[in-house]
């Protein structure tokens, strides 16, 4: 391993729809639809995984966890969290800090962002001051503007230990 230090960025989107829950940060969150997907469709966490995936040139998600896998079935996303630190760990890596973005015009996420915080610190073994979350919308334009799904970014820095 030649750097201490690598940064690496994420992105994910689901789709919004009724008879779902929607789980956002490893928390649930009440609103009257969810994100649609092969596991619990966490937009956030997907896109911190593929972020920390590609900081460590390990690919992206859909590689470790494909969506026709049956073990990976409705799974949790925070059990794909603590799998991705897992996996830069076997590369020498761990989590320096995330900063992360969620798009979605409703339901409004600004209340539900320190639970999101500490929930991923902790799946992850990091301080939650470490974990930046920032809500946002697209202004009612585009896809998630007309409320048809979620959008989430992340850029992280890992760091090589000894």
């Amino acid at each position: 391993m030649d750097c201490k230090f690598r940064v690496g960025f994420g992105f994910d989107v689901h789709r919004l729809v009724e008879g779902r829950d929607l789980w956002l940060g490893g928390i649930k969150i009440d609103y009257a639809k969810g994100l649609l997907g092969h596991s619990d469709a966490d937009v956030l966490i997907h896109a911190v995984c593929d972020a920390l995936l590609g900081a460590a040139n390990m690919r992206d998600i859909g590689y470790h966890f494909p969506d026709t896998a049956a073990e990976t079935d409705g799974i949790d996303s925070k059990i794909l969290l603590r799998k991705t630190i897992d996996l830069i760990a076997t590369k020498g890596y761990r989590v320096g800090n995330i900063d992360c973005t969620v798009c979605a015009e409703r339901p409004k996420l600004n209340p539900h962002i320190p639970a999101m915080q500490a929930c991923m610190a902790e799946v992850m073994g990091i301080d939650p001051d470490n974990v930046s979350i920032k809500a946002t919308t697209t202004e009612r334009l585009g896809f998630t503007g007309r409320e048809e799904g979620i959008s989430a970014y992340a850029t992280v820095l890992i760091e090589a230990h000894a």
